[in-house]
């Protein structure tokens, strides 16, 4: 729909530099949005493979986990001594104005056994060792998941921008910029033909004096 406005130069000049802001507008959410798109769709790539690595992790974990306790018996009270993880930290980097999480997690260069040896045996050792596989993995799907679900957000929201610019806005300056622009060329050639008409008047008078 355009926008009423009076049909001045002015104005005319105003719509004009509002249409090349708002075709600017649309220019760099279209970027934007390719650039996020590209990112999310190689995270999600990244996705399907995590997925089918740690779901055989799990898989394998909870089989050790099975064969520890029949040969151990249930081993729970292992499970109180395994300490709790303080060395996660959580940043945030930044792709094209969106926050995406990166988990910071330094693996030890040999993971020691928290329980004593005489506790256990080599089967409650490997589910161990298994499960800790198990937790890097999940840090790592947690940080890409909540990455791909954070950039389709932003991508829907930058999308519904664009479409705005592209199917409201931009139409309207234009409708705008059109619509006064006829007017004024039309005020033109009403001014040319008064001062036309005036002239051949004038011009007339001069005659009948002479």
């Amino acid at each position: 729909m355009a926008q009423e406005t009076a049909a001045t130069k002015g104005n005319l000049i105003k719509v004009k530099k509002s249409l090349a802001l708002a075709e600017n507008g649309y220019d760099l959410m279209d970027r934007k949005r390719n650039i996020l798109i590209r990112e999310m769709m190689t995270l999600v790539d990244k996705v399907k493979l995590l997925r089918d690595e740690i779901k055989q992790a799990y898989d394998t974990g909870y089989y050790l986990l099975q064969q520890a306790n029949l040969s151990f018996g249930v081993i729970s009270s292992l499970a109180e001594e395994i300490p709790v993880e303080h060395s996660i930290r959580l940043t945030y980097r930044s792709v094209m104005g969106v926050e995406v999480p990166s988990v910071i997690y330094e693996a030890p260069e040999k993971v020691e056994i928290p329980y004593g040896l005489e506790e256990s045996n080599s089967q409650v050792d490997e589910a161990y060792l298994q499960f800790q596989k198990v937790k890097e993995l999940t840090m790592v799907l947690a940080e890409v998941d909540n990455s791909v679900y954070r950039l389709a957000r932003a991508i829907q929201k930058t999308q519904k921008r664009a479409n705005a610019l592209k199917n409201i806005v931009i139409p309207g300056f234009e409708a705008s910029q059109k619509k006064i622009a006829d007017s004024l060329e039309e005020k033109e050639r009403e001014e040319f033909s008064r001062m036309k008409v005036i002239k051949q008047e004038k011009a007339a008078a001069d005659t009948e004096e002479q």
